[in-house]
């Protein structure tokens, strides 16, 4: 365990679950092949895209009541809106991804998840 980060640390740095350098994206949520420090092959967790709908919804949710807060409060014009709310949607989802992403694949690396396998037990 000597070297490996906490799964909070590599899920919000984007370091390798193994080594704690940060390697594990190559690309805003675009994970390595492997690691470049101590060459752990990422491509044998299967993190998929299961964060991204859960995620996304969320992060919607929170934004639309802040956005539906400002407007009661303000008032301001649809232009502010757009340009409030778009760009921060877009950056809470990316880095939303990435940390739910490398929680992921750091808590599959650390727990030595696979998947699973069944064992022949012949004919007894």
């Amino acid at each position: 365990m000597k070297g490996q980060p906490p799964v909070w640390r590599a899920a919000l740095s984007g370091l390798c679950p193994e080594c704690g350098a940060p390697t594990l994206f190559d690309g805003p949520v675009r994970f390595r092949d492997r690691c470049a420090a101590c060459g752990l092959d990422y491509s044998r967790y299967n993190v998929g895209d299961g964060p991204a709908a859960f995620l996304t919804l969320i992060i919607g949710a929170l934004l639309i009541v802040l956005a539906l807060a400002l407007d009661f409060a303000v008032e301001p014009p649809l232009w502010v809106h757009v340009l409030l709310w778009v760009p921060l949607t877009a950056a809470a989802v990316v880095y939303g991804l990435r940390v739910a992403k490398g929680a992921l694949i750091a808590s599959e690396h650390q727990r030595q998840a696979a998947e699973g396998r069944q064992v022949d037990q012949g004919d007894d």
